[in-house]
């Protein structure tokens, strides 16, 4: 069992089912995914990119990502129907929450000039929506290796039914809150 996961069982779940009130621990809010996302406008003129940026995912988040395709022709862009322009992996169960620890203890500080992450980055109904600039703040990531550097977007979605409750979650698991 991860390390996150059985934090999550034995520490958070009692500690919100007393401050907020559940009487059932299957009340208690939980991660359902962690959903990490990049989008490669650049692969349009390289689409070697692709399998470039593809290799440093899979090593950042330990699972296989899947190749996002453009849905519409934008003459503009030069980009066509079907073309590669993103990536996407999906973090399910233990690697959700081996992902989660991974960023909380390890990748978030090493972003230069972190000052917390925003409150205002919760969707209204339990989700927490955040971006990195750099991929080179992974431990897995070889700086002098680096061919390419990338942002990505992360949602952690809950099952929690407010941004309050997810708030707590988060914030039990020790998330970097920015300071009110």
């Amino acid at each position: 069992m991860s390390t996150m996961l059985k934090f999550y069982r034995e520490k958070v779940v009692p500690l919100l089912m007393k401050e907020m009130g559940y009487k059932s621990i299957m009340e208690v809010p939980r991660i359902e995914k962690i959903v990490v996302n990049v989008g490669l406008g650049e692969a349009v003129q390289d689409p070697k990119l692709i399998e470039v940026v593809a290799k440093d995912l899979a090593l950042i988040t330990g699972q296989q990502p899947v190749v996002r395709k453009a849905r519409k022709h934008v003459a503009g862009f030069h980009l066509r129907k079907g073309m590669p322009i993103g990536l996407k992996v999906t973090l399910r169960g233990e690697r959700a929450y081996d992902f989660l620890g991974k960023l909380i203890h390890f990748v978030l500080p090493k972003v230069r000039d972190f000052r917390g992450l925003p409150y205002s980055s919760f969707d209204g109904r339990g989700n927490y929506n955040f971006g990195l600039d750099e991929q080179v703040v992974f431990p897995e990531i070889d700086i002098d290796k680096v061919k390419f550097v990338f942002g990505m977007d992360i949602a952690i979605v809950t099952t929690a039914e407010t941004d309050e409750e997810a708030q707590k979650l988060l914030e039990a698991f020790g998330f970097p809150f920015e300071r009110r």
